[in-house]
């Protein structure tokens, strides 16, 4: 028997072991984080049914609005009274998507209540079409609505900055409408206000989106399904090597 032909000798298996025991030990971790992730989300959208289906309270005074924390109001169904300040309306652009099929606006209005405050209310989305006020109407006079606290909309890398000179708004920034409009005591959350059907003046409201993502489970399993992957990968290379 010539060298050639001689067998060679069994691999060792002991540092592919330890990779595959580490990697299967990252994605098992993994796929218990996205679980635990899981149980958060359910319970954020629970709550955020609980506070929005709520009998609406009225809103908290001015007095308090400095100490209000997000996680404490958000979503929160209060009701209020006030004049619309309809001269100073801002419209934040929205592409098609979630509650809309086609691109427009989201109507924000300050309210003036009865302390003198301004709180601005998101009357509700409207189509590019419906831009000007007088092709939609405006609500004049006293007026009673209900809907729900939502915090200051955050931004992500691919937002365009707001620009209240030219008009031309992309977030929902009550601080920032309040400024521009010289709005000397104003709330720093918005109010979304609940859908009306029965009003004439559009928006009509309903403006909140309440349907949340939630693909942890799908995730964790993907995790959970890749540890079994690289378990039999290994198998298969330890009989082979064998």
């Amino acid at each position: 028997m010539t060298a050639d032909s001689a067998p060679e000798p069994p691999r060792s298996l002991l540092w592919p072991a330890v990779a595959t025991l580490i990697g299967c030990v990252f994605l098992v971790l993994l796929g218990v984080w996205q679980l635990h992730r899981l149980a958060w989300k359910e319970g954020l959208i629970a709550e955020i049914a609980a506070r929005a289906k709520a009998p609406p309270q009225p809103l908290p005074p001015p007095a308090e609005w400095a100490q209000l924390r997000p996680d404490d109001y958000e979503y929160r169904h209060v009701e209020l009274d006030g004049v619309f300040d309809n001269g100073k309306e801002a419209l934040v652009f929205r592409p098609a998507g979630g509650l809309s099929r086609e691109p427009g606006y989201l109507v924000l209005t300050p309210l003036k209540l009865d302390s003198g405050a301004y709180v601005i209310v998101n009357r509700g989305f409207i189509p590019v079409d419906l831009k000007d006020p007088a092709a939609r109407g405006e609500i004049e006079g006293r007026t009673h609505l209900t809907g729900l606290m939502r915090q200051p909309e955050s931004r992500n890398f691919f937002t365009p900055a707001d620009d209240p000179e030219t008009d031309q708004y992309f977030t929902r920034d009550p601080a920032l409408i309040a400024r521009h409009f010289g709005l000397a005591t104003a709330a720093p959350f918005s109010v979304d206000a609940d859908e009306n059907p029965k009003s004439a003046v559009l928006p009509r409201g309903g403006a909140s989106e309440l349907t949340f993502p939630n693909n942890h489970l799908a995730y964790a399993l993907t995790w959970f399904g890749l540890a079994l992957a690289l378990i039999g990968v290994f198998a298969v290379f330890a009989r082979r090597g064998r």
